[in-house]
């Protein structure tokens, strides 16, 4: 499959050679010419092929239709057979959900009374060759083999648009299925209506991971509807409009329109049909100017960072890191600036765009930050998204889908992102607002902190998880210290500092793991095996193992070292971790411990910080090189290109900031760590219209260590540069060598880290 994959794509780059760009410079060209849309699409990526602006509303993209946990996106590469193209997808998630609106062109007449009871049972399949599909940022095209159509999509902000290219003399049809669902998703009410020659519209209500999701849409064709069926529940109906559960239609379209294209464009709204038809605006069905615009806006996306380096499928990784890290959060208000809550109240979003699927566990590590140095602007919206949902539920996201609190995973990981915002200099929203929401989420009880309250740490026998949870609140409350010392608040600032110690509480010096605690405050969890997985039931650790969750302390990585006894006894301890076995135990065994470098598990979030802890123990050579490992071994230009969950960006953005040299270690200080650069130079454009760049003297895939540094010609001996600094603009200049320089960056944890 990958040789077969490497050709396809090799081939694909030669025809691209070949064909003059359309409207967009040479430079600008040759960034969306790096992207591959199929890299994450295969293994645990769990990515999407199909079509989408950077953040936009809509993703149309192919769905096979499966139910399975590789399927999550609705597509895996290993799969040939398409069901359909829907307008709502997931780009890299754990759960699956969404996949709504499907529409599926056909060249006969279907039976859709009969009820599926599964794939092989839908009569309007069709199979498909990799051979004949391809995927660039804002397009996607493949040949269906069974109806002998050519679909290709693209889509604007919040409008898809499609073209299909019908055999000559073929009869043209296309379905539309409003109960087709996959994964979690379930439908449970649904309407078509045909409201002109031109034009259906409808609803359809869902739930699912998603519990109250609710798809309002509109589409028009190209041409004139000559007949259509509208199927609810079984039943067939000629004319009306129709409500039920399960609603498809099926169109068939004047047999007198000679063109062998028809071309479609839809537009959705959480709110209402009135919304979406505003939201797909007037216009006509100028699918190759959509197609453009997409790419301007793609081309534009990309070029906040410009890497230079002779090794091609570095820029491939990057590239496409960058462009799937800007596929999420979504676009969520209509034009007019409404948007669905999920206690299915109205919200205006009033100077911001609303956002959602918000994957906070995963970004706040790196997607989020990232996002701090590309689009601030963006940053401040999804602030103000987040305070909107807080005016719901009086707590603060955990990680929202479609406007829905699915309380997905752990902590309340909100809370840094604002708190980074603001200590980055972003505005845009009421940073007093937003203090309050965030004291009101860590004061409340629910998610265990009733236990965290009480205890100062979550004992083992009162929730499962509990070591990961009391980590993540103790971090959560360092960041509220944070913010309560930049606004004055002394009192909060002192009380919310001392919560964050809660990590001391689980520290096991004879073992030298984050272990469960008993009530008592004494005794551990027993028996103990460091290795052992289960998967979120019974277990202290939240998708892994003590291995993987005992290092998560970033807010005190010094205060963290002492605990184990010093720079020696920790650095010993953290490099056992990338040398130990990758034997994991259990009979539960998560499914997302992936991407092993001994124990390390770059697959799920939580590991993502550690290579860069040797920085505060005065090793940050061993930084460097694990550093470079984990971008060695854990990414590719194959569709299993991803080693897990791409997790709505947060796998690709730690890429996209490593690569140069740059990682938010822990993201609220305001501080990256310095890794280790892999371009020989990377140009990093600035909001603010200025530039920062790092340049890797003599770097290579074996000079990746750094011999020496400096920042705008003067002596840079640090391993933290500030954003304040990186706001500024200048030169980062590394010479990187093939041993390493274990002078180099000492004691830099003890200095300053604003570098001003």
């Amino acid at each position: 499959m990958k040789q077969l994959y490497l050709s396809v794509f090799c081939a694909i780059i030669i025809v691209s050679c070949n064909t003059k760009p359309e409207i967009i410079s040479n430079k600008k060209a040759e960034l969306i010419s790096y992207v591959d849309p199929f890299i994450g699409t295969g293994g645990h990526g769990h990515t999407y092929p199909g079509a989408t602006v950077p953040f936009g509303m809509l993703q149309v993209s192919p769905v096979n239709g499966i139910s399975a946990w590789d399927w999550c996106s609705g597509y895996h590469y290993s799969d040939s057979i398409i069901v359909g193209f829907s307008h709502l997808n997931l780009s890299g998630t754990g759960i699956g959900d969404l996949a709504d609106i499907l529409f599926m062109p056909t060249n006969k007449a279907i039976d859709l009374t009969i009820n599926p009871i599964s794939r092989d049972s839908l009569l309007y399949k069709s199979t498909f060759s990799h051979k004949n599909e391809k995927a660039s940022p804002g397009y996607y095209q493949v040949f269906l083999e069974d109806p002998k159509v050519n679909v290709e999509l693209t889509t604007s902000k919040r409008t898809a648009h499609h073209k299909y290219t019908f055999q000559e003399g073929d009869e043209q049809s296309v379905i539309v299925n409003l109960g087709f669902a996959i994964n979690w998703d379930q439908a449970v009410a649904s309407s078509i209506k045909v409201e002109d020659r031109y034009t259906i519209s409808g609803y359809r209500y869902s739930k699912g991971w998603a519990h109250n999701q609710k798809v309002y849409f509109v589409a028009k064709f190209s041409k004139p509807i000559a007949d259509y069926k509208i199927y609810v529940d079984g039943e067939v109906f000629e004319e009306g409009e129709t409500e039920g559960v399960k609603s498809s239609v099926q169109l068939f379209f004047d047999p007198n329109e000679k063109s062998a294209q028809l071309f479609a464009k839809v537009a959705l709204s959480s709110v209402s049909i009135d919304n979406a038809k505003e939201n797909l605006g007037v216009g006509g069905f100028d699918f190759d100017k959509t197609k453009t615009e997409a790419e301007d806006l793609w081309n534009t996306a990309l070029s906040s960072f410009e890497v230079e380096t002779p090794v091609d499928s570095l820029k491939t990784i990057f590239y496409t890191a960058m462009y799937h890290a800007q596929v999420a959060p979504v676009t969520f208000s209509d034009k007019n600036g409404q948007f669905r809550m999920e206690n299915d109240s109205i919200v205006t979003a009033k100077d911001y765009t609303a956002y959602s699927t918000l994957s906070l566990w995963d970004t706040f590590r790196a997607e989020h930050p990232l996002l701090t140095i590309i689009a601030p602007d963006r940053v401040s919206d999804m602030v103000n998204s987040m305070l909107a949902y807080f005016e719901v539920r009086s707590i603060l996201p955990v990680w929202t889908l479609y406007g829905n609190e699915t309380n997905t995973m752990t902590g309340y990981h909100s809370i840094p992102v604002i708190v980074e915002a603001y200590k980055k200099g972003i505005r845009g929203f009421d940073v007093e607002k937003a203090y309050e929401a965030m004291k009101t989420t860590m004061m409340q009880d629910e998610r265990g902190l009733d236990h965290y309250k009480k205890y100062g740490y979550i004992p083992y026998s009162l929730l499962d998880e509990s070591v990961t949870i009391t980590l993540e609140y103790a971090y959560d409350d360092w960041c509220v210290a944070e913010m309560a010392k930049l606004l004055g608040k002394e009192e909060d600032y002192k009380f919310f500092l001392n919560r964050s110690k809660a990590y001391q509480y689980l520290f096991d010096n004879e073992t030298g793991f984050m272990r469960g605690k008993s009530v008592d405050g004494k005794s551990w969890n027993e028996p103990f095996d460091p290795k052992h997985s289960n998967h979120r039931e019974q277990t202290d650790y939240t998708e892994g193992n003590a291995w993987q969750h005992s290092w998560f302390v970033p807010q005190d990585v010094e205060g963290f070292i002492n605990l184990h006894g010093g720079n020696d006894v920790f650095t010993k301890r953290l490099e056992q971790l990338f040398v130990e076995s990758s034997e994991i135990t259990g009979d539960n065994i998560s499914v997302d411990i992936t991407g092993l470098i001994g124990q390390y598990a770059h697959g799920n979030e939580p590991s993502h910080h550690i290579a860069y802890m040797f920085n505060h123990a005065n090793e940050p050579w061993r930084t460097q090189y694990w550093a470079r490992q984990i971008m060695d071994t854990q990414y590719s230009t194959t569709p299993n290109g991803l080693s897990g969950n791409e997790d709505c960006g947060q796998m690709s953005a730690w890429y996209v900031l490593s690569s140069v040299g740059l990682y938010p270690m822990n993201p609220a200080s305001g501080d990256y760590e310095i890794g280790t650069p892999i371009f020989e130079k990377s140009t990093i454009n600035l909001p603010n219209k200025k530039t920062f760049i790092i340049e890797a003297e003599n770097v290579s895939d074996k000079n990746f260590y750094i011999q020496s540094a400096t920042l705008n010609g003067e002596t840079f001996n640090k391993t933290t540069l500030s954003h304040e600094t990186l706001l500024k603009g200048g030169i980062l200049h590394f010479v990187m060598g093939d041993q390493p320089n274990k002078n180099w960056g000492i004691n830099s944890s003890a200095q300053s880290t604003s570098n001003n």
